[in-house]
């Protein structure tokens, strides 16, 4: 009989609704307001060890509706998983925490932020689809950018 002690594990433990907010500090006198509103988004992620094997990983959603320079509404929602991570190569580990476990949570992130806007009595916020991928990608590149910037030039 084959020893699976060392197999690779992948396994989501629990998805929950970490942290929600809601801010609307200019009602009432800013519902009466025609003016389209501006909508920015910010996304953030945050992966930590929990216990041996075992890793929250979460995604945060800023959005914040203003006119006229005021604040129309903010919402801020952290859509959280625990994962049971064992037996991965640590660049293997990376790319699951930022990749894999994101691209399962977000899905209910979107359905929150939409519900409370519909809550609120505004029209729904979806948020765009994310390639969790190219920003790994990106931050990679990035950081070994600053690590071959930060040495000196060979001969």
């Amino acid at each position: 009989m084959a020893d699976d002690t060392n197999a690779p594990v992948f396994q989501i433990q629990r998805m929950y609704l970490k942290d929600l907010s809601l801010e609307q500090p200019n009602a009432p006198a800013i519902l009466l307001e025609q003016a389209q509103p501006q909508v920015d988004i910010k996304l953030s992620l945050a992966a930590e060890p929990v216990a041996e094997g075992l890793f929250e990983v979460s995604v945060t959603a800023t959005v914040t509706t203003t006119v006229q320079d005021k604040t129309l509404f903010l919402i801020e929602a952290k859509q959280a998983g625990i994962f049971e991570i064992r037996n991965l190569p640590q660049d293997q580990l990376e790319g699951i925490l930022a990749i894999v476990c994101p691209q399962m949570i977000y899905p209910y992130l979107r359905a929150i932020v939409s519900d409370v806007c519909t809550r609120a009595g505004f029209p729904p916020v979806m948020l765009t689809e994310v390639n969790f991928q190219a920003m790994f990608e990106a931050q990679q590149a990035q950081l070994a950018g600053g690590q071959i910037n930060g040495e000196a030039a060979p001969n």
